[in-house]
């Protein structure tokens, strides 16, 4: 990855081109598939040299961990914030479900390479891993303290985080910023039927 000076602003400025090319890379991904895109096609998108995309990442293994990571980092953070929250367990999950959409179809550029684990080698397959095995952990927790206050049916907690999270996370396979639906009207819809099949 490239090396930064230590001003600030020099790696804001990084940060905000590795953000553009991620952007392009997400419209390729979408158009050509995640395997089947190159750096070339992705520098070919941006009108840019190849050899001016490997300044910011060496190969798109890196592009990926770095989408892995900036969107674990985002789903940790939403997940502090709802558990701060005391609102009922029910109303809890909704938001996280929301904000998960919103997240990966608006807030992080190619985050369709969220999916992708698999493509990834260690070390960064484990700390993505890890975060994900996290992030999962909160949504165990909601369900578990919802089973307890009679909020929630009885389930088993990691099955059904699983099948939630499965259901949200493959919305970056679907979802259009043209399709006539906003990510934070597709999260509500997302919440309203996700939750309410967990009720008691």
């Amino acid at each position: 990855m490239v090396q930064t000076s230590a001003d600030p602003r020099v790696q804001q400025k990084v940060l905000e081109k590795k953000r553009e090319i991620l952007d392009a890379a997400s419209r390729v991904f979408r158009r050509r598939g995640l395997q089947s895109t190159g750096m070339r096609d992705i520098a070919a998108e941006l009108g840019m040299a190849v050899g001016n995309l490997y300044y910011y990442f060496k190969d798109k293994e890196e592009l990926l961990a770095f989408v892995q990571e900036g969107t674990l980092e985002g789903l940790l953070d939403l997940a502090v914030q709802v558990r701060k929250n005391r609102l009922p367990a029910d109303a809890r999950l909704a938001l996280l479900i929301e904000g998960h959409v919103v997240l990966l179809n608006e807030g992080i550029p190619g985050s369709l390479a969220h999916l992708e684990v698999e493509a990834l080698r260690e070390p960064w397959r484990r700390k993505v891993q890890d975060q994900r095995d996290a992030y999962e952990r909160t949504f165990r927790e909601i369900l578990e303290e919802g089973m307890a206050a009679g909020v929630f049916r009885q389930t088993d907690p990691k099955v059904t985080a699983m099948a939630i999270l499965g259901a949200l996370n493959w919305t970056v396979k679907w979802f259009r910023p043209d399709g006539g639906k906003t990510a934070l009207e597709i999260g509500r819809e997302c919440a309203e039927l996700l939750v309410r099949g967990v009720m008691a």
